[in-house]
């Protein structure tokens, strides 16, 4: 009798090449789907595409997805970098913003610093130093 994980060893036979084709399909197929996601996506980010034209996009891409989103990439395609990097440009300067908000202006910094180091020179006293930040920080 033999051992039944030696005759199932012997029974199936897998390659390294059948391995290496597999890995390529398995890699085409995700690669396809992150595509199909990134123009689903673009289509929807546009705001230059009407309701219409949107539903008219989808509806191509998603019955005919091959055909689909290669007309929308020979079509539209040169637009979608664009349409990134504006929506990159766009949260760039919105998180700058919302830095510069949260940060307070900058002027008050100098100024109270300016006022610390009056007060640790000697040049004002404690008082002056506080009257000073009071007004500092209430304009």
């Amino acid at each position: 009798m033999r051992n039944s994980l030696l005759d199932l060893a012997e029974d199936y036979d897998y390659p390294l090449l059948n391995m290496f084709w597999t890995m390529m399909l398995i890699f085409l197929w995700v690669l396809w789907f992150m595509l199909l996601f990134r123009v689903i996506g673009d289509i929807f980010r546009d705001d230059d595409l009407s309701g219409w034209g949107k539903a008219g996009w989808t509806v191509f891409v998603i019955l005919l997805p091959f055909l689909g989103v290669f007309v929308y990439l020979i079509a539209r395609g040169r637009g979608m970098g664009e349409r990134e990097l504006n929506r990159a440009q766009q949260q760039e300067q919105a998180f700058r913003s919302y830095v510069r908000e949260s940060a307070g202006p900058a002027d008050q910094a100098e100024a109270l610093s300016k006022l610390a180091d009056l007060k640790n020179r000697g040049d004002i006293t404690a008082a002056e130093y506080e009257q000073a930040k009071a007004k500092v920080l209430s304009s």
